[in-house]
C-alpha cells in the first residue's frame, strides 16, 4: 500500500501544534521541522510523532523541502500549523493515497479565518492550494515567501476545504505584513524588477478596488472592508521595500568605487 507522509515547518507555535498535528493522525508518519522553537513547539509535538528535526531556517520553500526530504512515504501532504484537516478532507486524501493517485498532484481548496470568522470573499475562498502530491513528482520552489509546489504531471483538484485559521486580529495581520513585504521585495529585487513611475499610489489603490468591489468584499461588511484596505497596505509596503532595496544597493556600489586620482 502506498504510504503517507504529512511535513510541517514550525517555530514558536505551541499554541497551534497540537490541534494541527491532532488533525493530521491519520497519516503513516508526521515529519516536523522546527527551526529553533524556545517554547514548547517540540515538546509538545513529540506526543504525536518521533520524526522530529531541528534545522536553521533557510526560507520558506527551502525549509519545506528540508522537510520533504526526510518524508518516506510516496505521497505527501503539506501542512501549516495554523491549518487542520476536517474528516472530510482526510478521507478524500486517503482515497487518493490509496488509489495511487491517478495525478501527480492535487489542490485543496481553503476556507480562510480572519478574526475568527471565515471571509467568503475578498479573494479568500476557495483559495486554491496544492497541498498533496507525490513525492518524487513535486518540489518547493525556494522562494523567501508564498513557496509553493511545483508539480511534475498532471494536477486535479479536492472538494473539502482545509481549515487556515490564518490571523487571530488586525495587530496579527499588520506584524506579519510587514515581513511578508520585505521578503516579497526581496524576490522583486531577486528576479530584476525596476519601479515603475506612480506605481506607489495606483498600485495598492488597485489592490483595494479588487479585493473590495470586483471580488465583492464589500459584501462582509466592516471585514471586508479592513482586508481590503489592509491589501492595498500589504502591496504599498512591498513595491516601498523594492525602492530602498535597490536604493541601499546603488549607495553600496557607490561606496565601493576606488577614489579617483
Amino acid at each position: 500500500m502506498p504510504r503517507l507522509s504529512v511535513i510541517v515547518i514550525a517555530l514558536n507555535q505551541e499554541e497551534n501544534i497540537g490541534p494541527c498535528l491532532e488533525s493530521a493522525r491519520f497519516a503513516d508518519e508526521i515529519v516536523l521541522v522546527d527551526t529553533g522553537s524556545t517554547d514548547r513547539t517540540v515538546e509538545l509535538a513529540r506526543s504525536f510523532t518521533d520524526r522530529i528535526f531541528i534545522a536553521d531556517w533557510r526560507g520558506f520553500g527551502a525549509t519545506k523541502n528540508f522537510a520533504l526530504d526526510r518524508a518516506r512515504g510516496t505521497w505527501v501532504f503539506s501542512l501549516d500549523t495554523d491549518e487542520r484537516v476536517p474528516e472530510a478532507l482526510r478521507d478524500e486524501i486517503l482515497e487518493v493515497v490509496r488509489n495511487n493517485g491517478p495525478l501527480a498532484g492535487y489542490r485543496v481548496p481553503r476556507k480562510n479565518y480572519f478574526c475568527g470568522r471565515w471571509i467568503r470573499r475578498a479573494g479568500w475562498y476557495p483559495d486554491f492550494t496544492l497541498r498533496l502530491f507525490r513525492r518524487d513528482k513535486g518540489r518547493f520552489w525556494e522562494r523567501a515567501v508564498h513557496e509553493e509546489v511545483l508539480v511534475d504531471g498532471p494536477v486535479g483538484k479536492l472538494k473539502t476545504p482545509l481549515e487556515h485559521y490564518s490571523y487571530k486580529s488586525v495587530s496579527d495581520y499588520v506584524t506579519r505584513m510587514d515581513r511578508y513585504a520585505r521578503l516579497a521585495a526581496q524576490e522583486l529585487v531577486k528576479s530584476g524588477r525596476r519601479p515603475r513611475a506612480g506605481e506607489l499610489l495606483w498600485r495598492p489603490v488597485a489592490t483595494f478596488v479588487n479585493r473590495y468591489f470586483i471580488q465583492l468584499g464589500l459584501l462582509e461588511g466592516l471585514t471586508g472592508y479592513t482586508i481590503a484596505a489592509l491589501s492595498g497596505m500589504y502591496t504599498f509596503l512591498k513595491y516601498y521595500y523594492l525602492r530602498q532595496l535597490l536604493n541601499e544597493e546603488t549607495h553600496a556600489h557607490r561606496s565601493q568605487r576606488p577614489n579617483s586620482p
